[in-house]
């Protein structure tokens, strides 16, 4: 959840969907998502030019939907945000993009010690200094809006996510499943933000430079570029390495339909 406007080198269907999402992600969800006893990888997932990335967002379309198309995010791009749940929404997020921070590094020194490409590197770098600039962007919005970020406590749904981050900086998460987290985590807001961006969207004028900070051409060729690396990654690596990655990134998107559910006001248990 990264990256400015100034790039640093960070379904009528689906509205039914949406009320089979749980709010708090579950393991047992991801083991629905994957189904059945496991199967080596398809030809399709190995060899396909579009790599294992986009096979398993065609198999979890579902979920990648429930994830970049939440009621929330439509919400925006439709005009009737109540902006109260915006202002949630930038308190929350504000916190969990400190608790970010530490994961991108840890991501870096996973790539410094395990990537075959030194390239990767300069890439997790560049998305690991944006971050300076975008906690200063949410403290600009912040007093914009008259929030009051000292006083936000997180609610369970953030940390219940920053929590899980902190967990994927354990020894035994290798770099292929870093990258691939960092990549969802990415493309998450990348592809929800740009919707609002669109011709035929009524996104208010006030929050239009939010929008643009995570739905501009340079962050999507980000994202693209950190897609890339995770194929390699993936195409490399183990079939338990890959299914490990696959339950990872479904969990992602369970965590980012209850980041917005959080978002939208939802009651959370603590």
């Amino acid at each position: 959840m990264l990256f400015s406007q100034t790039f640093y080198l960070t379904e009528p269907l689906w509205v039914c969907l949406f009320s089979c999402i749980s709010t708090q992600p579950n393991s047992s969800m991801a083991a629905a998502e994957l189904g059945g006893a496991a199967e080596p990888p398809s030809e399709e997932e190995q060899r396909t030019s579009e790599g294992t990335i986009q096979a398993w967002l065609r198999k979890h379309r579902s979920l990648y939907v429930a994830a970049t198309r939440h009621p929330f995010i439509l919400s925006i791009r439709d005009g009737n945000v109540d902006f109260s749940s915006f202002k949630r929404w930038l308190g929350q997020d504000y916190i969990f993009v400190r608790a970010f921070v530490p994961f991108v590094a840890g991501v870096l020194v996973k790539a410094w010690k395990e990537s075959d490409d030194q390239s990767d590197i300069e890439v997790i770098l560049g998305g690991l200094a944006a971050l300076n600039d975008e906690l200063a962007w949410f403290k600009k919005e912040a007093s914009k809006w008259d929030v009051q970020l000292s006083s936000i406590a997180p609610q369970k749904a953030n940390l219940d996510y920053c929590r899980f981050l902190e967990s994927l900086d354990a020894p035994e998460i290798d770099y292929t499943e870093a990258i691939t987290v960092f990549w969802a985590i990415e493309v998450v807001y990348q592809q929800s933000f740009a919707h609002c961006l669109e011709d035929d969207s009524s996104t208010p004028t006030e929050l239009r430079e939010t929008c643009e900070r995570w739905g501009n051409k340079g962050f999507e060729q980000y994202c693209s570029s950190l897609e890339r690396i995770s194929n390699r990654c993936l195409e490399k690596a183990s079939f338990d390495a890959r299914r490990k990655a696959e339950v990872t990134l479904i969990n992602i998107l369970e965590q980012e339909v209850a980041f917005w559910n959080m978002s939208s006001g939802e009651s959370q248990v603590a």
